[in-house]
């Protein structure tokens, strides 16, 4: 069976890539989990952060914007502590600020998905890529999305977090055309 490259031989890996890599969410909890995600991810691998997922859903309360912008000092300070998540203070501390600028979305939007799938007209970019070498790392989508959200007040959002973020929710089908999810998720759209 034919995958994308980057995918390893670890069943957990193979499961996220294919039944969650590039599907399609419109979930606002679901959204937020994953730009949070991306963003702990800054400087490390998404493969270091996916085996560290169950801990961070457990940690952040499955990313309740709701219950985490209600965390106070001792909170943060018990994060920091947990071996069972990447333990930078700029990282744990941007999650709270990225909830409180999540509301102002919600408030403005409607949904943290409408706001999000805006950037891209509602629907997924189908893009057509036969080799690794052909995915950017970012975007002129990617480029907008980070600093309407930097303009927001969200933090760990830079362009390539940002493009990261859209392939991983659908936003962009950026699986290559010899793997086997190509189709399914273009059936999806």
């Amino acid at each position: 069976m034919n995958r994308c490259g980057w995918v390893n031989e670890d069943p957990l890996y193979i499961e996220y890539h294919d039944h969650e890599w590039g599907v399609p969410v419109y979930d606002d909890r679901l959204l937020f989990e994953y730009l949070n995600l991306e963003g702990a991810q800054a400087g490390l691998s998404w493969y270091t952060i996916l085996k560290k997922r169950e801990n961070y859903r457990k940690a952040f309360d499955k990313f309740d914007p709701e219950k985490i912008i209600t965390y106070d000092q001792k909170k943060i300070d018990e994060l920091l502590l947990n071996p069972g998540i990447v333990r930078n203070k700029l990282k744990v501390n941007a999650v709270v600020t990225n909830a409180k600028a999540y509301f102002k979305v919600v408030d403005e939007f409607g949904s943290f998905s409408s706001y999000i799938w805006s950037f891209v007209e509602g629907k997924p970019v189908q893009n057509h890529f036969t080799s690794l070498s052909e995915v950017p790392a970012t975007t002129e989508i990617s480029d907008k999305l980070s600093k309407d959200l930097k303009k927001r007040g969200f933090k760990f959002v830079g362009s390539t977090i940002c493009y990261a973020f859209m392939q991983a929710v659908g936003m962009v089908n950026d699986h290559i055309q010899n793997c086997h999810c190509y189709g399914k998720i273009q059936l999806e759209k």
